[in-house]
């Protein structure tokens, strides 16, 4: 049978593409809006943090649980009832008159979110047959996201300008339309056959959403308060976590079979994917604040600071087939984590000697997270029966999501510990440059870690 090329499946891709784009384009276009919104509906600092935190924690503590359920009554079924929910989230924003309305809607865009981000990879995974094809597809689709998460915030501040701040949400309901239209023309329904037919564990979902929630809440309270009012969700994760695991040894029909997760290349995928979250979010944060607070940049030269980042992220796609032709899935997800490891030691090593060691290490990190984050969930997906994949997909979300939430409080954590006077005190401070070193010794010595195992597990 001749396989598909990948222009013949155009809707699909284009449906899939859009999915990807409101995932990327989300929180990074509202932040603009938060200084507007809180004057507006005269909402706090700490309100303002759940507008965003609100859709983060719900988007990634459902996601395990409703990739498990679309691998049970249909991937394409509730992709299309998610997106239908993206668009009537976002249209309630035109009804929303106080901050805790709005902290809803968020909730609701975040299920909508789980509801569709990990059926993306796997609906894209079920496009061909060829791992070349899916390669390229998965790069097309994560590069139309990184172009909106790099163009929304200036996008967001030119319509602020002509448009209330509500109109940044509703963009959501032209995407969510598209990505409908091209996922229910482009992508048959599934195979009854396909499916997986055991009984879901909803203890196991509990638990497991119970564990990530509690995770993703620490570094939200570490950034609110502090370590001290982080560290009993912390700790609270870890015990859901282990009951999580305890249950899904002993049921009879998990949730996550473990044994799928410990096949060698699932666990390589997800512990590269996982080192690739910690690093590129641990580096922007400390970048953010050593740019501003260690060299005294304004925080507009900051922004323009972090654009390598940005160019490499979204030009990396370049590279990614011709290094997998080249050297094999295996090698390219080996070769492009350890490009993130470097990255983090040149800005631990060099860092305080200047920008321009700085900017080597942002890109650095950039190209490997731009080539491990497609070759990485390629493989999870290969390693991983037909009828486990929408969980599969959602595994490489949540590494991502939590990891990012791990990154931001372990720098921020040793930033504190090491440098514990106000960030007032900071510019210009020596000090204040150790910590951020220390800071990145850490992120290496842990992504590192991660790297080792998945190139050993694979």
């Amino acid at each position: 049978m001749r396989t598909p090329a990948l222009a013949e499946k155009w809707p699909a891709l284009a449906g899939l593409s859009a999915v990807f784009l409101f995932e990327m384009l989300d929180n990074s276009i509202l932040n603009v809006a938060l200084p507007t919104i809180g004057r507006e509906l005269a909402a706090s600092t700490t309100t303002l943090q759940w507008i965003t935190g609100a859709y983060s924690v719900v988007f990634g503590g459902l996601m395990l649980a409703f990739g498990a359920l679309a691998d049970r009554v249909g991937r394409r079924k509730i992709m299309l009832t998610g997106l239908v929910l993206l668009g009537v989230a976002s249209l309630a924003t035109m009804v929303v008159t106080a901050a805790w309305q709005l902290i809803a809607v968020r909730a609701l865009m975040g299920v909508a979110a789980a509801m569709t981000t990990p059926g993306s990879l796997a609906l894209a995974f079920r496009l061909f047959d060829e791992d070349v094809l899916r390669v390229r597809a998965t790069t097309l689709i994560s590069t139309v996201g990184l172009i909106g998460l790099a163009v929304g915030p200036t996008a967001g501040g030119l319509a602020l300008t002509v448009a209330p701040w509500q109109a940044l949400l509703l963009v959501n309901v032209p995407v969510a339309a598209l990505a409908f239209l091209g996922i229910r023309t482009g992508i048959p329904a599934d195979d009854p056959a396909d499916l997986h037919h055991e009984p879901i564990d909803v203890p196991g979902a509990v638990l497991g959403t119970a564990t990530i929630v509690l995770a993703l809440l620490a570094p939200t309270f570490f950034v609110e308060a502090g370590t001290s009012s982080a560290l009993p969700w912390g700790a609270a994760a870890l015990v859901a976590g282990a009951c999580f695991v305890v249950r899904e040894k002993t049921a009879r029909h998990p949730l996550l079979d473990l044994a799928l997760v410990a096949r060698p290349l699932v666990s390589s995928g997800l512990a590269l994917k996982a080192a690739a979250g910690l690093a590129t979010a641990g580096l922007s944060y400390l970048v953010t604040l050593h740019l501003q607070f260690g060299l005294g940049w304004a925080p507009a030269e900051a922004a323009l600071g972090m654009l390598p980042q940005v160019v490499v992220l979204i030009a990396g796609g370049a590279v990614i087939t011709p290094l997998i032709t080249r050297v094999g899935l295996t090698k390219a997800a080996w070769l492009s984590a350890a490009a993130v490891v470097c990255g983090l030691a040149v800005y631990t090593v060099f860092g305080g000697l200047g920008y321009t060691w700085i900017a080597v290490a942002l890109a650095l990190v950039a190209v490997g997270m731009r080539v491990v984050g497609v070759v990485a969930g390629t493989n999870v997906m290969r390693g991983l029966p037909s009828n486990r994949t929408t969980i599969g997909a959602a595994l490489v979300d949540t590494a991502s999501e939590v990891t990012t939430g791990i990154g931001i409080a372990s720098s921020g954590t040793i930033l504190a510990l090491a440098f514990p006077g106000a960030l007032t005190a900071a510019l210009h401070s020596a000090d204040f440059l150790t910590a951020t070193t220390y800071a990145g010794l850490a992120l290496t010595v842990l992504s590192a870690t991660l790297v080792g195992f998945g190139i050993l597990r694979s």
